[in-house]
């Protein structure tokens, strides 16, 4: 990934523990790693197609002295997220390092810093609803997932109607598939999906049961996640014709991080497989 590099700007600002240094303030120096394409200014050799470091040196000092933190680590947190979400279409991820010259220790130290690495990602969701009105359900996660900045929908396959899984004696459901870029981590994600569902009145009574709204996180970038809370990519993924066929639409050319296969892929073979069974 290209980079443009900032080092070591000098803010002083008023971040710290101890009440003195929030009174008094201190030197602060920050350097940021910003990692985007520069192969369009690089030839049109026009600022408008590049990340402006003067305005991102600017918007640094601007967050570091209009704000105060505790913790480094915090004010480190949340600068990054600030610049990502200013410059969402051309920084991809930034890498940040803020330093604390002399901190208040009581021992000899040139410096304590924080250095950390945050950005965009590619996840996808899948959709489905099978009480109420479906098609208002599945709608208004999309517009929600879009009015969040830290969640920007690139696209949304058409919604299919299929017939129940595993627990068949409901409704059918309304499925589709949708494509984000985010800031989020696959917890943060997974707790903003579970967030869109209770507001949608989702009741958790029978496993996969009716409900008004289900998200499930199909995949994050290429990740392999294993934890007790959270199995990435969907671990019953290619027995679900309701998730490959709207991912087939919208990402035929995805690959599944495990089989090695295209989505357009995974669904023929379930379709294969069917078409045998009979």
């Amino acid at each position: 990934m290209d980079q443009i590099r900032i080092e070591k700007l000098q803010v002083y600002a008023h971040h710290g523990v101890f009440p003195e240094e929030a009174k008094l303030g201190q030197r602060f120096t920050v350097s940021a790693v910003l990692c985007t394409d520069i192969r369009r200014p690089g030839l049109s050799d026009d600022l408008a197609n590049t990340i402006d470091y003067g305005a991102v040196c600017r918007e640094i000092v601007s967050f570091m002295t209009e704000n105060r933190f505790q913790l480094i680590e915090a004010c480190c947190e949340q600068l990054a997220e600030r610049l990502l979400l200013t410059w969402p279409d051309v920084l991809n991820q930034v890498d940040l390092e803020i330093q604390k010259p002399w901190a208040p220790i009581g021992l000899p130290l040139e410096t304590a810093a924080v250095r950390i690495s945050r950005g965009w990602h590619d996840a996808y969701l899948a959709l489905g609803s099978n009480m109420g009105d479906r098609q208002a359900f599945l709608q208004g996660a999309v517009d929600h997932f879009r009015e969040d900045p830290r969640t920007r929908v690139q696209s949304v396959s058409t919604f299919i109607e299929t017939a129940s899984y595993g627990y068949t004696d409901q409704a059918p459901f309304l499925n589709g598939v949708m494509r984000v870029r985010t800031t989020l981590s696959p917890d943060e994600l997974l707790d903003r999906c579970h967030e869109e569902e209770q507001a949608a009145d989702r009741v958790r009574k029978i496993h996969w049961g009716p409900r008004t709204l289900d998200l499930d996180i199909l995949f994050y970038d290429d990740e392999i996640i294993g934890t007790e809370r959270l199995v990435v990519p969907h671990p019953d993924m290619a027995a679900r014709d309701f998730v490959l066929k709207p991912m087939a639409e919208i990402a035929p050319w995805k690959v599944h991080p495990v089989t090695g296969k295209t989505m357009a892929r995974m669904l023929r073979d379930l379709e294969e497989a069917g078409n045998a069974a009979e």
